[in-house]
């Protein structure tokens, strides 16, 4: 699919009420437990995502259309959440999502952004050059993964207990 702003739209502002309904009021073997070493529980991801709101999509778009490539991105943390969630419930974290996302859609929707500018290109620290369509389709494929990842983690939380099942379950062999 080509990438598209009212599509990406359609995923954007639907995420954090879908994570809110999904991880709501729920006990912390949900929601505490990963994957194992170096990996996230659903609420690192809430974390991870309210980050990804403050210092990443947003900021890295505004360089692109302000300064194009003669700036480089500056490198992303991809796990500060650990220290910034330190002392958050879960809904905390999910009412700060929804107010950064609510903030960052309306500046992205306020853009009104042309082919023309979703081809100009800016500098990732690592990748080198990439287009304003490239990061911004990024974003979405990044909600969709995280999405996916707490589902799977959840899902996990049970693998032991199915019995002979887990075989006909994908989502438990990633």
């Amino acid at each position: 699919m080509k990438y598209d702003v009212e599509k990406s739209c359609q995923i954007l502002d639907r995420t954090p009420a879908m994570l809110k309904a999904v991880l709501s009021n729920l006990d912390d073997g949900w929601v505490m437990s990963n994957e194992g070493p170096e990996t996230f529980s659903p609420y690192d991801v809430i974390g991870h995502l309210i980050h990804g709101e403050k210092t990443d999509w947003v900021p890295r778009a505004k360089m692109i259309l302000e300064f194009g490539n003669t700036k480089t991105f500056v490198p992303w943390d991809r796990f500060a959440q650990y220290e910034e969630s330190k002392g958050k419930s879960l809904e905390q974290l999910l009412d700060e999502f929804k107010t950064l996302r609510k903030d960052n859609m309306t500046w992205f929707k306020s853009l009104k952004l042309s082919e023309k500018d979703l081809d100009k290109k800016g500098m990732h620290p690592e990748l080198g050059e990439v287009t304003l369509r490239n990061l911004l389709a990024t974003w979405v494929v990044h909600d969709l993964t995280h999405i996916a990842q707490i589902t799977r983690v959840m899902a996990k939380q049970y693998k032991e207990e199915m019995g002979p099942w887990p075989e006909f379950f994908r989502i438990l062999n990633f």
